[in-house]
């Protein structure tokens, strides 16, 4: 049976009026990169959780989440009133199946697609030394609605200074042109190949291998478009190259 850990709010970032990091202090749990854990939170007399990915590796010292203030939503306007030194709790397992162990090993470019807080997983996988080890490219595409929310750029510049040969990242605006950044829904400049122009680098069953984190209709438009490139899920019993998380 899952078990809550206590917590401590460590650091706080605020990215924009939505969104919001929290780095937090506890013993535990130990996680594979790309995993998520249940956060949670005393409101009233009911603890309430959700599941949010870790963003930093599973080398850090502190557990930080990456979140957006949900309307209505029961947690994330009180996560986001948190202060350094508050508590939380988070479970002692963490789950999800969004990791490299995942991937075929065949597979030789890695694509992380994501639209808002789910960049989360992959920064996370970012900062381990596998993917580096184990693909030729490595691409990051990342939809927000508007530029502010693009949230850790310092850490993702690091990792295009470290990796300049093997690292692209790709931004997506929907809701404004930005310089620098693709205009409009990743589904989007996928069929019309403003994607992979922009990263320099074709998607193709024979050597890609995708993964998906973020808003349920991104997900479906793009596993769609990918099938129709001849690409499939994967799953264990029958490798493919889709690997994908759902956020809602």
């Amino acid at each position: 049976m899952t078990q809550w850990l206590s917590g401590q709010v460590a650091r706080k970032t605020q990215w924009s009026d939505t969104h919001f990091s929290l780095a937090i202090e506890a013993d535990g749990p130990t996680f594979v990169a790309g995993q998520f854990v249940r956060i949670g939170m005393d409101v009233g007399e009911e603890r309430i959780g959700r599941p949010y990915s870790l963003v930093n590796p599973p080398h850090a010292r502190l557990l930080e989440i990456f979140f957006n203030i949900v309307p209505e939503g029961p947690l994330s306007g009180e996560l986001a009133a948190l202060e350094v030194g508050d508590r939380v709790w988070l479970t002692d397992a963490a789950n999800g199946l969004l990791t490299l162990s995942e991937v075929p090993q065949h597979a030789r470019d890695l694509w992380m697609l994501a639209t808002g807080t789910g960049v989360g997983p992959f920064l996370s996988i970012l900062q381990t030394d596998e993917p580096w080890q184990r693909f030729d490219r490595v691409v990051l595409g990342y939809g927000v609605r508007h530029a502010c929310n693009l949230g850790y750029r310092e850490l993702i510049e690091a990792l295009q200074q470290a990796h300049p040969e093997r690292f692209r990242f790709v931004p997506l605006i929907t809701g404004e042109s930005h310089p620098g950044a693709l205009q409009g829904r990743i589904t989007d400049n996928l069929i019309d190949g403003s994607l992979e122009a922009f990263a320099g680098l074709s998607l193709d069953a024979a050597r890609s291998h995708v993964m998906l984190c973020g808003h349920s209709g991104m997900i479906s438009d793009t596993v769609a478009e990918l099938e129709r490139r001849g690409m499939r899920r994967h799953r264990r019993r029958e490798p493919g190259h889709i690997s994908t998380e759902k956020y809602h």
